[in-house]
């Protein structure tokens, strides 16, 4: 057996020196560091993973959810929607930072190289996937978001300002006199002591996504990153901050048995949605509620579930589309799981079921108290990303806060005074316990009791016999923990977040003791408790840590409005000290020694890369192994041009990939050089390469020149990339992209015609309608007319033809484009008409064509349509109706339809009124 790590003496410390300590290198962390260093402040982060693969970001991201782009979207909208979906319980000043602040982080996240999706005119690719407003913003190469900011990281001027220790892990933060002055913890290899001061503390460790455990029983099989284990709500309470919204969990739908979102939202613009068995839509409420999460709960529970993702109905291009994304950016492992089980989106529909409990600002409303500017209540403590109570916040609110905290906490330089000796000598006991028991029961037992408890006591519906049940459990699980044993440094990690979880775990039952109402649907669903009460609970519920060490709690006033929100007006006044929560008797059925009674009858109340490498069972040349050593140096172009050109493909491949982490002046014409390699690994490496850095590129002469001359290449997936960097660096003309609108493949011909839209060359576009042999290419010109033929006679002229298409999806498209284009009186009789058509799709676009067209030919029209047996058919024709709603038979048909079987139909039928 091995020998157990010695423990090392409390006075061996390694001490760091820095003016802002950041504790976490994801999303909201990294930001912080490359603010406050912007800021001239000297920056220690730390992570206790690698900072490249680190944090829920490590795997990439589809998109953003809360994009609040000009033109598509108003900072006051966001404001009242989060409002809303929060049963008003928020701080609008917090919120109200991420709706103002969240273009100017997408522009400064595009600058670093991260890829937006935006139309052929460079306009960003807004979806909508709520039923109000469009926020959801797609990010087509988002695995690489966490490279992307580990290259500014790496920056000479940033390397100069930001020490960066890995595997390093705090466990407490050190206060004196009631503030942060640093924290203390090991090193997750070695095991030594860590003692860091520092001028403030920025805590960005992540959501408590390991807190409880999953259908699948597997301990990290959980939907958030499993690596967050609550340490910074942890670090938080016992530094004295207060936390805020605990009892508000995150439960979220997911594939059943895998852990990972079923990203509905990802699917809804390419035309999926989330039914019941009987392919019924059911969800009335909107899709970042709890309420959707009860309605989605209760539509499981009963004989109208399991619920699926359902899929299987939408055409090849669709599915190949949505399959790059869930299966690469989304989750790598999607597409084997699914295959494990012999599935396919075009034969089977996803089943969907719910997560295990969890504690996230970010996706719910649930974690340590901040100020607009990400300050926590302990001065020169601050908290970003899925750790703060910013409700909703998501990626981009992550960013915002992580920057917020970075700039405000620049100001301060490292503390002088002597590090608090108590501190220390408690952080030193709870780090290395478990090594002098090193044959106690180990971590993963310990943990999966705790969290059985969470699921059994904790999780919704709640009520106060059971809460109290999981205080009695959580308090004995102390002893529990303190008789862990562990034999290495990552032992001790894992054993220190069973601490972690083991504090989440209690505050999430007191403050679902203390709050006693039912609120935000499934996340605070008390059955003993089933109605909202704003006369007594329209309050932040916030907790500390008393001086005795007790949690205690206040209930604090909702801070007046800065956008009227309908339903829901704070009343003010002062917050009331609620002390400490009382748990129910439940030590026996009833009173001891009454008889048996009878039963009450109650009734029902309504970057995961490392180092470029080459494949494993290769050996590595040293002509490899030179390239390699040459990362961390920042190599100029002239160094890597030897290797661009070596004989050894493998060599080739590495040399773009080591080129595309560091960019030197010149990667852009390197690049496009590359794509004419006899290889094919190394044409793939630069295509992806170019994908990746396009919003970097210069938009030079050189590079222009490689891309056009590879129009020409042999190779396909050149050819189409070639096409796409010159659109988006806007180095084509029409005249160009024409040529390629003959292209014998069909994702160059798309290509083209996205090209030709950006450079406004309607008549090409045009003349393509007519002539182009792929069902795919006509629906791409009929969306790209739409664009480009705003009051166009030529646009209409050519939707006018593709109108009679024999495909119905490019029938559909050509009449969906006309409630864009405008739909004169000869092609809205045809629109009429093609409400009878046999294909759904094409009676789904002829409904919005008249969205377009005149109110006495198109309203008694759609009313008709609202009978339509196919409910995509019927919400198109309401959404229709809303661009009439002026007319008062619209109106009439508009009511008929709130009482729709389809939930969509009836909600956007409720909103037009």
């Amino acid at each position: 057996m091995d020998t157990p790590l010695q423990i090392p003496a409390l006075t061996d410390a390694e001490e760091f020196r820095c003016d802002v300590l950041v504790v976490g290198g994801g999303t909201a962390g990294t930001m912080a560091a490359l603010t406050a260093a912007e800021h001239g402040a000297n920056v220690l982060l730390l992570e206790k993973a690698h900072v490249r693969h680190s944090g829920a970001l490590a795997m990439g991201m589809d998109g953003v959810n809360n994009a609040v782009i000009p033109g598509r979207a108003e900072p006051d909208d966001y404001v009242a929607e989060i409002t809303r979906a929060n049963d008003g319980i928020v701080d609008q000043s917090t919120v109200r930072q991420t709706a103002t602040r969240g273009f100017a982080m997408v522009q400064r996240l595009e600058s670093y190289g991260v890829k937006f999706e935006k139309d052929e005119h460079g306009d960003y690719a807004v979806r909508q996937v709520h039923r109000s407003g469009s926020y959801v913003l797609p990010m087509p190469e988002g695995k690489d978001v966490k490279k992307v900011l580990y290259r500014q990281l790496r920056r000479r001027e940033m390397r100069e300002r930001i020490r960066i220790e890995n595997r390093v892990m705090p466990v407490r933060v050190l206060t004196t006199e009631g503030r942060a002055v640093g924290a203390v913890g090991l090193h997750t290899r070695t095991g030594a002591f860590v003692t860091i001061r520092a001028g403030a503390v920025i805590l960005a460790t992540g959501a408590c996504g390991r807190l409880g455990l999953p259908a699948s029983g597997y301990l990290y099989g959980t939907y958030e990153n499993p690596t967050n284990a609550g340490d910074g709500y942890a670090m938080a309470y016992h530094a004295g901050a207060e936390l805020t919204g605990i009892e508000c969990f995150q439960i979220n739908p997911l594939i059943k048995d895998y852990n990972g979102p079923a990203c509905a939202y990802v699917a809804n613009p390419f035309g999926g949605y989330q039914v019941n068995r009987h392919g019924e839509r059911f969800v009335d409420s909107d899709y970042w509620s709890g309420q959707m999460m009860a309605e989605f709960a209760a539509e499981v529970a009963s004989d109208r579930g399991p619920v699926y993702l359902k899929l299987s109905h939408l055409p090849e291009e669709s599915i190949s589309a949505l399959e790059s994304i869930l299966h690469s950016t989304e989750r790598p492992t999607r597409g084997t799981f699914h295959a494990g089980r012999g599935h396919d989106y075009r034969t089977h529909d996803v089943e969907m079921h719910i997560s295990e409990i969890g504690l996230c600002g970010g996706h719910s409303a649930s974690g340590v108290r901040v100020d607009d500017h990400a300050r926590t209540t302990v001065p020169r403590l601050y908290a970003a990303g899925d750790l703060a109570c910013v409700p909703h916040n998501y990626m981009i609110g992550a960013f915002v806060f992580g920057d917020l905290a970075g700039a405000d906490a620049a100001q301060y330089s490292p503390y002088e005074g002597k590090l608090p000796a108590d501190q220390l000598r408690e952080a030193h006991e709870l780090i290395y316990r478990p090594l002098r028991n090193p044959d106690g029961p180990p971590q993963t037992q310990v943990e999966y009791k705790l969290r059985r408890f969470v699921n059994d006591y904790v999780a919704p519906p709640k009520s106060g016999a059971r809460l109290s049940l999981a205080l009695e459990a959580f308090e004995r699980m102390h002893t529990d923990i303190a008789a862990m044993g562990a034999r290495t440094p990552h032992e001790l990690m894992r054993c220190a977040e069973v601490t972690f979880i083991r504090d989440c775990a209690e505050m999430a039952a007191r403050a679902s003791l203390a709050r006693t109402e039912s609120r935000w649907g499934l996340y605070h669903d008390r059955i003993d408790h089933p109605r909202r009460d704003d006369a007594s609970w329209f309050h932040h519920l916030d907790l500390y840590k008393s001086p005795s060490g007790a949690m205690k709690f206040t209930a604090r006033p909702v801070a007046p409005y800065l956008v009227p929100v309908d339903g829901f007006t704070p009343a003010g006044g002062s917050a009331r000290r609620l002390g400490g929560v009382h748990p129910e008797q439940v030590a026996t059925a009833g009173a001891r020694e009454a008889a048996p009674v009878a039963l009450r009858r109650v009734p029902a109340v309504a970057d995961t890369a490392a180092h470029p490498r080459v494949d494993a069972d290769a050996p590595a040349s040293p002509r490899l192994l030179e390239l390699l050593s040459l990362v961390e140096d920042e190599p100029d172009l002239s160094v890597l041009a030897a290797y661009l050109t070596d004989p050894d493909p493998s060599v080739r491949r590495t040399a773009v990939t080591v080129l595309t982490e560091t960019v030197p002046p010149g990667t852009g014409p390197a690049l496009a050089s590359a794509l004419a390699d006899p290889d094919a690994g190394v044409r793939a490496a630069a295509v992806a390469s170019l994908r990746e850095l396009v919003e970097t590129l210069p938009p030079e002469p050189a590079l222009r020149d490689g891309l056009a001359a590879a129009l020409s290449a042999a190779d396909p997936a050149v050819r189409a990339a070639a096409l796409e960097v010159l659109r988006a660096l806007r180095l084509g003309d029409a005249e160009l992209f024409a040529h390629s609108l003959s292209d014998s493949d069909i994702a160059v011909r798309i290509a083209a015609v996205r090209a030709l839209v950006s450079v406004d060359a309607a008549a090409e576009v045009a003349r393509a309608a007519a002539v182009d042999p792929s069902r795919e290419v006509r629906v791409r010109i009929a969306k790209a007319l739409a664009t480009l033929g705003t009051g166009s006679d030529m646009a209409r002229s050519a939707l006018a033809a593709l109108v009679d298409d024999p495909d119905a999806l490019v029938r559909g498209a050509a009449y969906e484009a006309l409630g864009t284009t405008g739909c004169p009186a000869a092609l809205a009789t045809r629109a009429e008409a093609a409400l009878s058509d046999l294909a759904w799709q094409a009676r789904a676009g002829a409904a919005t064509a008249l969205s377009a067209a005149d109110s006495d030919l198109a309203v008694p029209a759609l009313a008709k349509a609202l009978t339509d047996l196919n409910a995509d058919v019927r919400k198109a024709a309401v959404l229709a109706l809303t661009r009439h709603r002026a007319v008062e038979d619209a109106r009439a048909a508009l009511a008929t339809a709130t009482t729709d079987a389809d939930a969509d139909v009836r909600a956007y039928a409720a909103r037009a009124l």
